[in-house]
C-alpha cells in the first residue's frame, strides 16, 4: 500500500479541525470511515470512483489527521455534526452519493434521519447501526479508560496492531496494517484510540432505529460474510429495516472489505452508483 492521500484540506469547527479533500471531477460522492480507521481505508477505493465522481474523503472528529486535542467530543453525534457542517461548507449542487462503514454508517444515518440531509444515494459497509454492537475491547475500554490510556507504548502498539488485524480475514499486507496503526501510534494518537472506544455509545443508534423506515433515498448494504466484529445477521437487519435497500454478501471478507475484497467491493459501488 502506497501513501494515503493526502487531506490538503482544513474546516474548523466545534469538533476541533476537520481535515478533507476532493478527488476527480463529476457527481458529489462522500466516503465516511469508521473505527478505528481514517480515511486511508478507502485507498484501493477512491480513485476508481473519481475517475467518474468527485470523491470527498475526511477524517472523522478525534481520527486520522484531524484534531485529536482532549477533551473533544469524538462521539457519533459529534460525526453527525461534523458531517452536517462539512455538507454545508462544501455547499454542494446537488444531492451528493454517500458511502459508509462502520460507524461511519450511523454518522451518515443520523445526518439524513435527524438532521435532514439530502442523499442521491447511499451504500452502507459492514455499519454500525442497528442492535448491539461493540467488539469485547470496546466493553473492556469503557471499563478501565484510565488503565488503558495508562499502557506503556510498545504494550499499546502492540494492542492497537492486534486489534485492527482482526478486522480482516484475509490478513492485512504490512505497509497497510502500518499505514492503519500510524494514527494512533504517537502520543496524541494513544490517548485518542481510548477515548473514541469510550465515547461510542449505543444509544446514538439506538436513536435512529426507530427512523430508519424513513429514509427515502436508494441504498445497498454491502457485508464481509466473515465479518466477526458486526455479524452478516447486522447487515440482513439493516436491509430489511430500509425501504429501498439491497443486500450483497461478499464472501471471504472480513469487516475490513475495503482491504480483502477491494475489486468485488469496487464494482458492486461502481455498479450502484451508475444504476
Amino acid at each position: 500500500m502506497a501513501a494515503p492521500t493526502t487531506l490538503d484540506r482544513a474546516l474548523d469547527t466545534p469538533q476541533g479541525t476537520l481535515r478533507w479533500t476532493r478527488l476527480g471531477r463529476g457527481p458529489a460522492v462522500v466516503l465516511v470511515h469508521g473505527t478505528p480507521f481514517s480515511s486511508a481505508v478507502w485507498h484501493d477505493i477512491a480513485p476508481a470512483l473519481a475517475r467518474t465522481r468527485t470523491v470527498y474523503l475526511w477524517d472523522l472528529p478525534g481520527f486520522g489527521a484531524s484534531d485529536k486535542h482532549p477533551g473533544r467530543d469524538v462521539s457519533l453525534a459529534a460525526g453527525q455534526a461534523a458531517l452536517t457542517r462539512l455538507l454545508a461548507h462544501w455547499d454542494l449542487p446537488a444531492p451528493p452519493a454517500v458511502i459508509a462503514h462502520d460507524i461511519g454508517g450511523a454518522v451518515a444515518l443520523r445526518t439524513a434521519l435527524l438532521d435532514g440531509a439530502a442523499y442521491e444515494r447511499l451504500a452502507l459497509i459492514d455499519a454500525v447501526a442497528t442492535g448491539t454492537w461493540g467488539t469485547d475491547l470496546f466493553r473492556i475500554v469503557r471499563a478501565h479508560t484510565d488503565t488503558f490510556t495508562a499502557l506503556p507504548a510498545p504494550m499499546h502498539e502492540a494492542l492497537v496492531r492486534a486489534y485492527i488485524a482482526g478486522a480482516s480475514h484475509r490478513g492485512l499486507h504490512p505497509r497497510t496494517a502500518d499505514t492503519l496503526a500510524a494514527p494512533w501510534l504517537d502520543e496524541p494518537g494513544r490517548a485518542a484510540f481510548y477515548r473514541q472506544i469510550a465515547q461510542a455509545d449505543e444509544r446514538h443508534t439506538r436513536q435512529i432505529e426507530p427512523l430508519l423506515g424513513r429514509l427515502d433515498c436508494p441504498a445497498t448494504v454491502v457485508w464481509g460474510r466473515q465479518d466477526t466484529w458486526l455479524p452478516p445477521e447486522h447487515g440482513h437487519r439493516l436491509a430489511r429495516a430500509l425501504p429501498r435497500a439491497r443486500l450483497e454478501e461478499i464472501d471471504g471478507a472480513g469487516h475490513l472489505v475495503q482491504f480483502d475484497a477491494p475489486a468485488q467491493l469496487t464494482a458492486l459501488l461502481l455498479d450502484f452508483l451508475t444504476r
